[in-house]
């Protein structure tokens, strides 16, 4: 994985804020190493999710871009269809609601 993304770092060492930041990385690199996407693939959607933001004044973390890219790109590549996507969204609130 390149070095050119500006990961957050403390003291050299990955920060994630939230479990579900961990896991989006985590899935991100095991794709990639799976032979899912090329490197460069991922990063430029990261890239273009990052400017759109800024360019649209969106407020966001880095790893809500990141997710952001990485659904793209799911779903670019044929990985998850929009309703599997929705779907599985759906689930994942309702059970944040019930952790709550």
């Amino acid at each position: 994985m390149p070095e050119d993304l500006a990961l957050p770092r403390t003291n050299g060492e990955l920060v994630f804020a939230t479990p579900w930041e961990a896991r989006a990385f985590g899935l991100a690199v095991a794709l990639n190493e799976g032979g899912t996407y090329a490197w460069r693939n991922f990063s430029a959607g990261l890239a273009a999710q990052v400017s759109a933001a800024e360019r649209e004044g969106i407020d966001s973390t880095y790893y809500e871009r990141w997710l952001e890219a990485l659904e793209q790109l799911a779903l670019a590549q044929g990985l998850i269809t929009t309703a599997e996507l929705d779907a599985k969204m759906a689930d994942l609130a309702h059970e944040d609601d019930h952790h709550h």
